[in-house]
């Protein structure tokens, strides 16, 4: 009997200490994020999803080309006219997207973002665009063109109207 009572309050102090899911569904960056936690009670559940919110908020400051304000699109904003300093952080991503571009030999080209305003994805486009708006768009498009000074944590976009998108690392 006395191993039954034991197993009995063993079962309750697990139950007392249960842990629960908590879930939010949001649009951060563009796109939908369903974030799940594991927590003791909401409370808690709620400050850990507004940590990740946070973070993700984070991240597009620094990523982000629908932020006129992020980093990257200060970088695109100075295209062709002048280096742009930026954190540490982003200048890894942008030197990591780099290294892939050469070992793809250019297949994942974070520049492909200058091709943005040909295609439109959102339902909008209605004919094909002209030989010319594609060569005119193409020609902004290549890793080569991305020039990174360590030293000053720094990027360029050599040529103006030149764009980078992070969207096929995220």
């Amino acid at each position: 009997m006395k191993k039954y009572i034991l197993y009995i309050a063993f079962l309750i102090s697990c139950s007392l200490n249960a842990q629960e899911i908590y879930k939010r569904t949001l649009k951060l960056m563009g796109s939908r994020f369903d974030i799940s936690v594991v927590a003791n009670n909401a409370v808690e559940g709620n400050t850990y999803i507004n940590l990740a919110v946070d973070e993700i908020s984070r991240i597009e400051k620094l990523i982000s080309s629908w932020d006129s304000n992020s980093q990257t699109s200060i970088i695109i904003k100075n295209a062709g006219i002048k280096p742009t300093k930026v954190s540490p952080e982003l200048f890894e991503l942008i030197k990591r997207s780099l290294a892939l571009s050469i070992l793809t030999d250019g297949a994942f080209d974070i520049s492909y973002a200058s091709m943005d305003n040909i295609w439109k994805f959102d339902g909008s486009l209605k004919s094909m665009p002209s030989k010319e708006a594609i060569k005119n768009s193409v020609s902004k498009v290549g890793y080569q063109n991305i020039i990174l000074d360590k030293e000053n944590l720094t990027v360029f976009l050599k040529l103006k109207g030149m764009k980078i998108g992070f969207g096929a690392i995220g």
